[in-house]
């Protein structure tokens, strides 16, 4: 069995079901909360966001919040100021180019403020269907533990990772990996004894099983 078929095999085994950590309905509600996810645990985020959605239920809604409320609304998640005004600036964006929707393309979604290739990629693999590796912290130690890349630098991982894994997995075994990341191999006390993986890494670094 190749490595690559190897360790699909052994994500699917240990998270079988990956979702999201983030609670969203909609595209919309998906962005908003990607958005508010930066430096900021998925925890905190469903916490404001599950008031924010019931306020702020359109693009509209966005484009038209009076930013020090908005700012209130979302100070728990951290830069509450630039967060606030990436959330307007998106939402005017949405109104005036994309009919009030959450367009379904890569280079559309790239256009709005506080969206990057990360934050798409999110958008497009959860709620359109269109593959994509999402490169966050846990993903670039994990794929440089693993030797899978010898970079820090998130599209090179990107391209990197698209070369290795079959198109159909992208989303999958990104997120896999992400939760891999945020579980097991982590930054400071990595699970080494738990993992799964144990066998495919040769990191260093890595402790005892």
């Amino acid at each position: 069995m190749r490595t690559t078929d190897r360790l699909l095999k052994l994500l699917d085994e240990e998270f079988p079901s990956p979702q999201v950590a983030l609670h969203y309905k909609t595209p919309l509600q998906l962005l908003v909360a990607t958005i508010l996810s930066a430096q900021c645990t998925d925890e905190r985020v469903n916490q404001v966001t599950k008031g924010l959605f019931a306020r702020y239920q359109t693009a509209n809604d966005y484009a038209k919040a009076d930013p020090a409320r908005l700012e209130e609304e979302i100070r728990p998640t951290g830069f509450y100021r630039t967060k606030a005004r990436s959330l307007i600036k998106t939402g005017q964006a949405l109104v005036s180019r994309f009919g009030g929707e959450v367009p379904g393309t890569m280079e559309e979604l790239v256009t709005l403020p506080g969206v990057g290739r990360k934050t798409a990629n999110v958008i497009l693999g959860n709620c359109f269907g269109v593959p994509g590796v999402v490169v966050d912290t846990h993903v670039k130690r994990v794929t440089r533990r693993l030797g899978l890349v010898d970079t820090d630098d998130p599209e090179k991982i990107e391209v990197a990772l698209q070369r290795l894994l079959p198109k159909g997995a992208w989303t999958r075994a990104s997120h896999q990996l992400l939760l891999h990341g945020r579980h097991i191999c982590q930054a400071r006390a990595p699970r080494c004894h738990e993992c799964r993986l144990y066998d495919l890494c040769p990191w260093e670094g890595k402790r005892p099983a």
